[in-house]
């Protein structure tokens, strides 16, 4: 595996035009995997080994983008974050705790919150507001505190202003958004989404990304995204590359997507600036490397 670190002092300040993340000082690890492997259906007829000897570690306050194509692993991998699946061999350390102690599953998922691709699986009541309260309101909380959990859930996912609407009424934006305020209302440490953005619409995906960046920069929640929107894992701290079951490459963006071959190996495409500056560069012009939004080429072009 082919890992990648950051070199230089750490720098807490946005890049131009917003197409980054901000970089978090903690080196406090939150998620710890050793050796992960998982097989399902082990010992009888259908077996299949899912992951073999992943090993990786989930800096606190972190976004993370984990990439790679269709069976690659991505989703068996984040369900080990929060026990819905447990290893076959290895480990999974969350916030200090083993997943494979039953003792610790209840404090892992209220640490980890997971969101899934389809929001309409996630909703539960007729009435916006009442869905965000529905998990809240289950961990027994005094009503002054569901209320004021519900209030900031709705806040931070701009969703106060249709907190009265129906949610089949809602964009599809909108009910993932819905789906995320569900899971911070329970105030989790980590929110992990898997493919949330496939069934929307590119209006709707960078409202969800938009929300998702905010939550992450403001240090309320680390962030862990499954994604097939290289333009969306291209705005992460860090991204993490699966194929046939391994982790085989991990590092900052800009030097993830700087391994053509690795990536054209296992059919993985560059986001769109990246691949325009990669054209470019091949016809002789002096575009630099790292340029991955098209609000950068655009700026880059526009000063030649």
């Amino acid at each position: 595996m082919r890992e990648f670190k950051a070199t230089g002092p750490v720098s807490n300040t946005l890049e131009s035009h917003g197409s980054r993340l901000t970089t978090h000082d903690s080196n406090e690890i939150f998620i710890q995997v050793k050796d992960l492997v998982h097989i399902y259906n082990r010992g009888k007829r259908g077996e299949f080994r899912a992951l073999s000897g992943v090993s990786l570690e989930i800096k606190k306050g972190e976004f993370l983008a984990v990439v790679g194509p269709n069976g690659s692993g991505k989703s068996t991998l984040i369900m080990h974050f929060n026990a819905l699946l447990t290893p076959t061999e290895g480990e999974v350390i969350v916030g200090g705790l083993d997943t494979r102690d039953p003792r610790h599953i209840w404090e892992i998922r209220r640490q980890v919150g997971i969101v899934f691709q389809n929001p309409d699986n996630q909703i539960v009541s007729s009435l916006l507001e009442e869905d965000v309260a529905f998990g809240v309101e289950n961990l027994g909380l005094p009503p002054e505190e569901v209320r004021e959990r519900v209030e900031e859930a709705l806040s931070l996912t701009g969703l106060s202003g249709v907190r009265d609407r129906p949610p089949h009424l809602l964009s599809g934006g909108q009910k993932q958004r819905l789906a995320v305020a569900g899971v911070l209302a329970m105030c989790p440490a980590c929110l992990v989404l898997d493919e949330p953005s496939s069934m929307l619409d590119p209006a709707g995906r960078a409202e969800l990304m938009e929300t998702l960046v905010r939550l992450n920069r403001s240090g309320r929640v680390t962030v862990i995204l499954v994604t097939h929107f290289m333009e969306d894992a291209a705005r992460a701290d860090k991204i993490i590359v699966m194929n046939e079951g391994r982790l085989v490459l991990t590092g900052p963006p800009d030097r993830v997507f700087a391994e053509h071959a690795l990536l054209d190996e296992i059919n993985l495409a560059l986001p769109a600036a990246a691949e325009i500056s990669r054209g470019l560069r091949r016809r002789g012009f002096p575009v630099p490397d790292g340029i991955l939004s098209l609000d950068d080429l655009v700026s880059f072009l526009c000063r030649r």
